[in-house]
């Protein structure tokens, strides 16, 4: 009887590289070694693929750079004109806006990371761009303190600090959160949406 013979297993396929993949890589790569102690070879790299391949896909290291940043902080407003559209009360307007910008900062810790750390690396004009991009969400938070403490909802001497006190603090969720940590990213926003309330002396 004629043995049948067994074809070898074929090496699992590696999805195919694309604008996004290469994005996804380098966001990985930049968060955990910073933007200039990353390497285009690094990225290829985790890709499995030349380095020179990907400039199929991309210009330069700082046009990956710029494009994530550009798309974290887009993300950001985003999610904060959701939170508030069509919510009258100030304490709950604050409270669902910090929620928000807290859960983000445990479910993208990569971006966060990114963008709180290597933002300044970005080459001008997109530097002053993002940066004033940024300042667009800092100004919202505070806008929303100062309206409630004019309507006598909140009692707070300085909106402007009550908001830089507040954002700081969801930042640094992204250095500590780890998903097998006892809280949840969603108990963790929770609790961090009650403390801004706080901040803000809403009783």
């Amino acid at each position: 009887m004629a043995r049948t013979r067994t074809e070898p297993a074929s090496p699992m396929a590696r999805p195919p590289v694309t604008g996004d993949t290469v994005l996804d890589a380098a966001l990985t790569v930049f968060a955990a070694r910073g933007y200039h102690g990353t390497a285009l070879s690094e990225i290829a790299e985790a890709l499995g693929i030349r380095t020179p391949s990907l400039y199929n896909h991309m210009t330069s290291k700082q046009q990956l750079l710029e494009t994530l940043v550009a798309r974290t902080l887009d993300d950001v407003l985003t999610d904060f004109d959701d939170a508030v559209r069509d919510v009258p009360e100030p304490a709950e307007r604050l409270r669902r806006a910090v929620h928000v910008y807290a859960l983000r900062h445990a479910t993208h810790r990569r971006e966060a990371l990114l963008v709180n750390r290597d933002t300044s690396s970005l080459d001008e004009p997109a530097l002053t761009r993002l940066r004033e991009r940024r300042r667009d969400h800092e100004r919202a938070v505070r806008g929303l303190i100062l309206e409630g403490a004019e309507a006598g909802v909140f009692a707070v001497d300085s909106p402007a600090l009550a908001s830089f006190a507040i954002l700081e603090m969801c930042v640094s969720i992204a250095r500590w959160f780890r998903e097998d940590g006892d809280r949840t990213a969603e108990q963790v926003a929770n609790e961090y949406a009650e403390f801004a309330l706080r901040i803000v002396g809403y009783a």
